[in-house]
Order: C-alpha cells, then structure tokens, then sequence
C-alpha cells in the first residue's frame, strides 16, 4: 500500500535539505507606523522590526482616504459580496473600478478579477481558446500566472529568451501574417526590476500582426504621469493590446483587472473561468481600491517621494560596498547565492538588526542566484536606509572572511 503521508513527508525533507523551505514570519503592519511592524517571535513576545520587502510600494493600504472609503463602504454593503459576477456579486463599486481603469488606460472597457494572478491565468487562457490556431509568444521571465494560463489554453505557445527581440522575431516570422498570434510580457519584472523593450515589441506586434499583452502589475501607482504604468509614461497605450494590472501592489488593496478593447474585455468576461467561478471582490474593496486609483491619479507626492528614496538607498548600498543588480526601477536586488545561506543571512537580519527581508529562491529565481528583493517605500527614512546598507556590509563581509579563511 502507498503511504501517502510519507510520499509528501519525503518531499518535504528534501525541499527543507535544499533550504527552499518556506518559513512565514508573522507581522503585524500597524495602521500609521509602518514601515515598522510587530514580529510575532512567539505566542508570548514580539519584537518591532522594519520591513524592506512589501509590495504595498506606496503604502497606500494605510492612506486614510483609502481606509475611509473602505470603512464607510463595509458599513454600507457589508464585508462580502454575495456570490460570483454574474450570480448577485455584481455591485455598483465594481461598474464604477472598471470604468475608472478603462479611462485610466484609455481603453474601451476593463474587467476585475479577484486577484492579479486570476486576471493573467483567466484572461490567457481564455486568448489561447480564442482561435485555434492560436501561438502565444511568452518572454522566458513571465510571472507563473502567465505561466499558468498559457498552459491552461488549448493553443499553442512559444517562449523566447528574456528580453531577446532578436529571438522572438525569429519565432514569430516563421508564421503567416494571417495567423492569430499574442506576445505575453512584463513591464517591470519583479525579481531583478528590469523593464521589458515596450518599444521594440509594439514594432514587432504591428510587423507581424500580433497582440500585445502587458502585465503591468509591478508598475501601477509607481509610473506614468497618473500612475498608469510603464505604457503610459513612454507613451504607448494606444499601441499596446490589453493590459494586466492589479490593486494589491502600489494600489494596497487586493484584486486585479485587465483593459483592452471592448470586444477583447467582453471575450474575456464571457469565457474566463476564474473570472466565471470565483466570487467576485468584496464591494468594500473594490471601493477602497478605486480611492486609491483616484488618489493616485492627482497626488504624485507618493510617487515622488518613492523615487527620492530609491536613489538614497542605491546611493547608500554603493557607499557600503554592497553588490545590487543595476536597473532604472524601484525594485533593488542583491544577490546572496545559495538557498541555506540566503536564509540564514534573512534569519541574522531579523534577529540580530531588526530587518524584515525574505530569501527569494528557486524556482522563483535560477539555482545558485538566491537573493534579497528590497522594495523601499515612501515611508523609510535616510536613518534607515543607512541602517539597512550598513547592516548587509557587516553579513556579506563577514561572509567573504569567512571564505577567504
């Protein structure tokens, strides 16, 4: 007989060997202290900790005009919203998200979705049904939900090196112009904060006749002049198909969304099965989510004050000698090399400094590249950020004695 509780312990043990095993720290992000945080250590102590790895890039979950209208929308919807869209989980927040996002990307019509990954899995699957001979051309980088989706399709699909314009117009040349055929991409990548060739690939999808998809994710609130994204502030909305984005990042909410053309978005909305089959956003949310949007289109003091901090903190790993992968994004990555390492160089972080970063490891990131992916907010102050440089000098030095003794 199979022992099936032995089968997963195996599994287990080898992943915790391998030091890939993912441990949680829980915190607590109190409502106008942030970026500090309580670490719950034990069930009986806590400990006050900076955190240095949200994606609440702005943090705007705290904003009070945000928390206002969710509050304020809780009291007067409740805190669900009933059922899936189309079964009583339609509310008239959700009508007013989607309109404000199809305005913000100048696009006929948007759809919500209750999370960013359900967006990219429903909506690429979906495409990759729309004809059958569909060929989606994805960038070897993509997020898992992109992933997940392509593979979910029934049409075929193409990966092509990170960022190789070159290989990916040797892939798509091969077929005809007539022939239905999307190219997948990330504006801003979320591991090493590099940002796709928008450019060249609007060139190449209006050369050979292709859609352009663009998950913009790690992009809203941050860039563009409303914080409308990557496409927006080199100024190719208009030239890219649909666009992917989500609330719970730079918008500190949760949910995500896509926005096209209103003939894609109906296509989507009708044969999307996580967007179908999943309970929609609670209308408190959905509020919340589109004060932010709103706020974010007038106010660009989060944005600024975001972008002076990013070049203090490159500013400060540079003057500590600390390695980081050079980009032009908010995203700061240094390479610590090695999953058991990673953690523990996290775990003397936490305990010895202080500092909340999480190891990022394989499969997330390649073998032997294991890292930490600092994401600054505006909240961080200088005392800070040279706290945080200071303290990453001490533990690579004194790994780098170690290895030379």
């Amino acid at each position: 007989m199979l022992n099936y509780n032995q089968a997963f312990n195996t599994q287990l043990v080898k992943l915790k060997e391998d030091g890939r095993y993912r441990e949680f720290v829980p915190l607590s992000r109190m409502m106008g202290d942030f970026p500090h945080a309580l670490w719950h250590c034990n069930e009986d102590q806590q400990k006050e900790v900076i955190v240095w790895c949200t994606n609440d890039y702005l943090n705007m979950s705290h904003n009070k005009q945000v928390v206002r209208a969710f509050q304020e929308a809780a009291q007067y919807y409740g805190v669900g919203s009933g059922g899936t869209r189309n079964i009583a989980g339609t509310s008239y927040p959700h009508l007013l998200l989607e309109k404000e996002m199809a305005d913000l990307h100048k696009k006929d019509a948007s759809l919500t979705f209750s999370s960013g990954y359900a967006a990219n899995e429903g909506a690429l699957s979906a495409l990759s049904n729309a004809f059958k001979d569909m060929t989606i051309f994805s960038d070897a980088k993509n997020h898992a939900s992109m992933i997940q989706g392509i593979r979910e399709g029934k049409g075929k699909y193409q990966i092509f090196k990170h960022n190789d314009m070159d290989h990916l117009e040797t892939l798509i040349q091969d077929l005809p112009l007539t022939q239905p055929k999307l190219i997948a991409v990330t504006s801003v990548y979320p591991m090493l904060g590099d940002f796709a060739k928008l450019e060249d690939l609007c060139d190449l999808a209006e050369k050979y006749n292709a859609l352009l998809y663009v998950d913009e994710v790690h992009a809203m609130g941050m860039y563009g002049p409303e914080g409308d994204g990557l496409t927006a502030q080199l100024n190719l909305q208009d030239k890219v198909h649909i666009i992917q984005g989500n609330f719970a990042k730079g918008y500190g909410a949760i949910g995500g969304y896509v926005a096209g053309s209103a003939s894609v978005i109906d296509y989507i909305r009708s044969f999307a099965s996580s967007f179908i089959f999943t309970t929609s956003i609670p209308p408190a949310t959905t509020q919340a989510a589109l004060e932010s949007v709103q706020y974010l289109r007038k106010s660009s003091v989060e944005r600024e004050k975001l972008w002076q901090n990013v070049a203090l903190l490159k500013d400060a790993l540079r003057h500590y000698n600390v390695p980081f992968v050079k980009n032009d994004s908010h995203i700061v990555a240094v390479i610590i090399g090695g999953a058991s390492y990673c953690k523990q160089f996290c775990d003397r972080l936490l305990i010895e400094y202080g500092i909340y970063l999480q190891p990022i490891n394989y499969p997330t990131v390649p073998l032997g590249q294991e890292m930490v992916r600092i994401t600054i907010t505006p909240e961080h102050t200088l005392e800070m950020i040279s706290g945080l440089a200071q303290a990453l000098n001490e533990l690579l030095n004194e790994n780098t004695k170690l290895e030379a003794a």
